[in-house]
């Protein structure tokens, strides 16, 4: 569904209560359908601190085995900024170099990790660029795995949501980011992101500050199987800004079938068969966040035949779900049932010679 999420038009609907959050930038994703329920300057170009680390965290996961170990180079020792205090010649596991960013926030860690796994800070800041680009973050550019002022070191609310969604599908990751204290090595480690104490169902995710950034945060939260994602930027208050985005989308929307798998979603007459018409069959379901209220309409291309032979079971275009005017979903259609050419009776020798039907 992500995939999907990254390029349909997500419908937005307004909640009226939000006016009052501090963020210059922010978005609420529902994570799994990819609407958007909130946003505000989301698609605005930022520096985005220490949220950079989602990034690189998610590449090490899923490109290194968290169990290998890190002798820690020079050049990661003493970053500028938030730090683990690691010490050149110490050994770490990659899962404790990951703590030590994701919960600390270390850039030192950030920085072996990245040397680490792409070489050079330069090489795994390549690899940043090729994933953004896989994922459709069309408005982010790293250049460094720990979020350090630079001036083609950007992203925006949108694009973070999209990642920190994407990544949270990851279970090391998301075991990463959820964690509240650990041990790494002979360092005690704890969060510093307050939500997982203060929001129930919240699963983490980063946190982020410079003095020209501002305050950046990127939190996750689940219930009831649904996960939401919320972004700010430019945020003074923004642990009450995400707590109260979080509750009002969960309160007001929800997760709602809208297709189920194998329902008949419209029928087509054949022709040069038997007259039939065959039903047009949902190959999958789709499940969308909807507000009380809202109604879809399901829309098929408008083909009002087909010619026979058809045979069930096979792909036929698709359905799409419109809400507001937008699509916001596509639904590949199957053959209900097949239907044969119709067969012509073998004209007898009178017939032949004499032209009969």
């Amino acid at each position: 569904m992500l995939r999907t999420a990254a390029i349909l038009v997500a419908a937005v609907l307004f909640m009226p209560q939000i006016n009052a959050v501090s963020a210059e930038k922010a978005i609420v994703l529902d994570a799994a359908t990819g609407r958007t329920l909130y946003e505000r300057n989301a698609g605005e170009r930022s520096l985005i601190a220490s949220t950079t680390k989602i990034m690189t965290a998610l590449i090490v996961c899923q490109q290194c085995n968290v169990l290998d170990r890190v002798k820690i180079p020079a050049e990661a020792v003493g970053v500028e900024g938030s730090s683990m205090y690691l010490r050149e010649g110490e050994v770490l596991t990659v899962q404790e170099l990951l703590y030590g960013m994701m919960l600390r926030s270390g850039n030192d860690a950030a920085a072996a990790l990245a040397i680490y796994c792409g070489g050079t800070v330069e090489g795994f800041a390549e690899l940043m660029n090729d994933k953004a680009r896989e994922l459709g973050l069309r408005d982010t550019h790293f250049v460094n795995p720990h979020g350090l002022d630079a001036p083609d070191h950007y992203s925006t609310a949108r694009d973070l949501a999209i990642l920190a969604a994407y990544a949270m599908e990851d279970p090391i990751f998301a075991r990463t980011v959820g964690a509240k204290s650990v041990t790494a090595g002979q360092r005690q480690l704890t969060n510093h992101n307050k939500l997982l104490w203060q929001l129930p169902g919240c699963e983490g995710i980063k946190t982020g500050y410079t003095k020209a950034a501002g305050r950046i945060l990127v939190s996750a939260a689940s219930r009831d199987g649904r996960r939401l994602v919320c972004v700010t930027i430019n945020a003074p208050d923004d642990w009450n800004d995400h707590k109260t985005l979080l509750e009002q989308g969960f309160s007001d929307f929800e997760l709602r079938e809208l297709v189920t798998e194998g329902e008949v979603l419209g029928h087509r007459h054949i022709l040069g068969g038997d007259g039939t018409q065959v039903p047009l069959i949902a190959a999958e379901g789709f499940s969308y966040a909807m507000a009380p209220g809202e109604e879809f309409d399901l829309v098929l291309s408008p083909q009002y035949f087909s010619y026979a032979p058809v045979e069930g079971g096979a792909e036929e275009g698709s359905a799409y779900v419109v809400l507001g005017g937008k699509v916001v979903g596509e639904i590949p259609l199957v053959w209900g049932f097949s239907a044969s050419e119709k067969q012509q009776k073998e004209k007898t020798l009178l017939q032949r010679l004499f032209g009969g039907t």
